[in-house]
């Protein structure tokens, strides 16, 4: 949670982007990417040098005695013109060239920055843009993710470029049911924004935070007045410090648990920075088409049995051309969809014993082609599949209205009773506008999730009229493996008692020579 100042100044830089001529949502939250990320360069630079000058201690320089003037403290001292020739002409090459080193900056630079243009046309407007992201609270590591988590929800009131985002809120529930802990390895193979990456990351940081190391901020509005609940409560910024991770855990943490694939090199930037802002020092991701042979080639640990826990939305809709799909995964699906080849991949993808939570179409659930059927038998009968939970078909509105479910699963073992869930509200509306609302069910799914009882599976207590309960494997092979809720949920239906035919009739009789008796009575008046 961010202060309404804050919010405040970043809906200001936004309006000037796009009254700049800059309209496409992702390029603003990229050049803005960029910007921040120069200033941050240079922040770390100066906490460099002044450990030196304190302790004598030794570290690999971001700029060299030639590139001095293109730090940030430099930077933005620059007239208009000057300014914009440097960004430009030398900036942006600075950004693009390999960086050999070991340090953050080179790590992500090798892999994101080498594609790095400046798109703002205007002088005017990259003056602008410099002054406000001088003025952001970068410095502040509590709330850099929560900055770039609210420059990131923009893309949900921007056009089409939403639907590259789960709604934060869906990604927490199952964030939660997937409980990682410190010593994870986590995966997302359609990465996107990173959304996954950095939930799970803050949820690890509150999991491991002692009471002690919890602070509060009050949140006070642009002009200085608390904000306050719908009870009168002044809001409060509530920060978790992760006090209780170890040196070895912090390191596993900043180098080897976040991991995550995309082959849009722009949204790799984003995510990236997401990351970093979130305070991942060294998140591994990387520009790769991960249903491709060659993933397998590049990073064969990654893409077999490397993973603990894969967290994914990949895309709903699309077909590939068989040549280029790896041809393990065809092995498992013989598909050219694109929803039935990711979660083939997902299989692959997880260590034995590891598990996925993974949003997909409905259609995968009930499909009856072969590769659906196919895909279907390999979670059953060769993977314990533990929970389909069926979503509102509104959760992904205004950009998409398809129906989807949570399909979790572990990697290894057989099934014997899959548990079902039916998600009627996410606590938003669920047309268009998706305002927030009373009626959630999320924690209700979590709290029964984690306290599910497969011992109740063959016994009354699974009623299958509730919102939760329990399907034999027997039951779904014999339905051609079908995972469909509607197909297994039983209605009970109400008997209504209805007025006899003749009784309304006679009614409707009474109330017509009541009408035409008040039109002759009218008629008379004139």
């Amino acid at each position: 949670m961010i202060t309404g100042q804050l919010k405040s100044k970043i809906d200001k830089l936004w309006e000037e982007f796009w009254t700049g001529g800059i309209t496409n949502p992702l390029t603003v939250i990229e050049q803005i990417t960029f910007l921040m990320y120069a200033r941050m360069l240079d922040m770390n630079e100066q906490a460099d040098e002044k450990r030196f000058a304190r302790i004598k201690k030794p570290f690999t320089r971001r700029f060299n005695d030639n590139e001095q003037h293109l730090r940030w403290q430099n930077l933005r001292h620059l007239g208009a013109e000057e300014l914009y020739k440097v960004v430009k002409d030398e900036l942006f090459p600075y950004f693009s060239k390999a960086n050999d080193d070991e340090s953050t900056e080179g790590a992500i630079f090798n892999e994101f920055m080498k594609d790095a243009q400046l798109m703002i046309q205007k002088q005017s407007l990259l003056v602008k843009a410099v002054e406000m992201v001088n003025d952001l609270p970068l410095e502040n590591s509590d709330t850099k993710g929560d900055l770039y988590e609210y420059l990131l929800s923009k893309l949900t009131t921007a056009g089409i470029n939403g639907q590259f985002r789960t709604p934060r809120h869906i990604i927490r529930a199952m964030v939660e049911m997937m409980d990682p802990d410190k010593n994870s390895r986590i995966c997302d193979p359609s990465t996107g924004t990173g959304g996954f990456l950095s939930v799970s990351y803050e949820y690890l940081l509150e999991k491991y935070t002692s009471p002690e190391g919890i602070e509060r901020e009050p949140l006070f509005d642009v002009d200085g007045k608390p904000l306050l609940d719908s009870n009168g409560k002044q809001l409060e910024n509530v920060l978790y410090s992760g006090d209780l991770i170890d040196e070895d855990a912090r390191k596993h943490i900043d180098t080897d648990m976040f991991h995550g694939f995309d082959f849009d090199a722009t949204m790799l930037r984003v995510a990236a920075m997401n990351l970093v802002m979130h305070g991942i020092k060294q998140p591994d991701i990387h520009y790769q088409d991960t249903l491709s042979q060659s993933f397998l080639e590049k990073f064969p640990a990654e893409a077999k049995e490397g993973m603990e826990i894969i967290l994914a939305n990949p895309p709903f809709k699309g077909s590939l051309d068989e040549e280029d799909v790896c041809p393990e995964i065809l092995r498992k699906v013989k598909t050219k969809k694109t929803e039935l080849l990711f979660v083939a991949l997902i299989e692959r993808m997880l260590r034995i014993g590891g598990r996925s939570a993974t949003i997909v179409p409905d259609g995968v659930l009930f499909g009856s082609s072969n590769a659906h059927q196919q895909l279907r038998k390999l979670l059953v009968d060769n993977n314990q599949l533990e929970a389909v939970i069926s979503l509102p078909s509104g959760v992904f509105k205004p950009y998409a209205g398809v129906s989807t479910a949570i399909l979790i699963f572990t990697k290894g073992g057989t099934t014997d009773h899959v548990w079902f869930y039916d998600v009627q509200a996410d606590g938003f509306s669920l047309d268009d506008k998706r305002t927030p609302i009373k009626d959630n069910d999320l924690p209700d799914l979590v709290a029964q999730f984690k306290a599910r009882d497969k011992a109740i599976a063959e016994t009354e207590a699974n009623d299958k009229t509730q919102k939760a309960f329990w399907v034999s494997k027997e039951d779904i092979t014999s339905n051609k493996y079908d995972l469909s809720i509607n197909r297994y949920k039983e209605v009970v239906y109400e008997e209504e008692q209805y007025e006899a035919p003749k009784l309304i009739l006679s009614k409707l009789v009474a109330l017509e020579n009541e009408i035409l008796a008040e039109l002759k009575e009218l008629e008379g008046m004139l």
